[in-house]
């Protein structure tokens, strides 16, 4: 399968997660395009002053990587910057939220697989 550029559905998010501003969600494959239990697959951007809340993963885990910008990240209570090629790992159980602090837009892709089969 090739998807073009075309293809990926855009989705702006306002307070996403109990954050502030707008998060734009660039679907890159649906859930339903994959066979494997990946929830979501999306790259992610955020304005300056923009966020996605804190929440927790509950028999899922979710890949957050860096690809343009500085992110300031909680990672289960801890603050970190992290900065373009970098992972953060957020598996069941555990929490996490990102912001932009930055003056510049936040690109990164985040990837949601779950434990239990998804409806498609």
């Amino acid at each position: 399968m090739i998807k073009r550029q075309s293809g990926i559905r855009r989705e702006p998010m306002e307070k996403a997660r109990g954050g502030v501003g707008v998060a734009i969600f660039d679907h890159i494959l649906e859930k339903t395009e994959m066979r494997a239990n990946c929830r979501m697959f999306t790259k992610i951007t955020l304005e300056p002053a923009a966020s996605i809340g804190h929440h927790q993963h509950t028999d899922e885990e979710d890949i957050y990587y860096i690809v343009r910008g500085m992110a300031t990240v909680t990672d289960n209570g801890q603050a970190h910057t992290m900065y373009p090629g970098e992972v953060m790992y957020t598996g069941s159980g555990q929490s996490h939220s990102i912001a932009n602090e930055d003056t510049e837009p936040l690109e990164f892709v985040s990837i949601i697989m779950t434990y239990q089969p998804l409806e498609r």
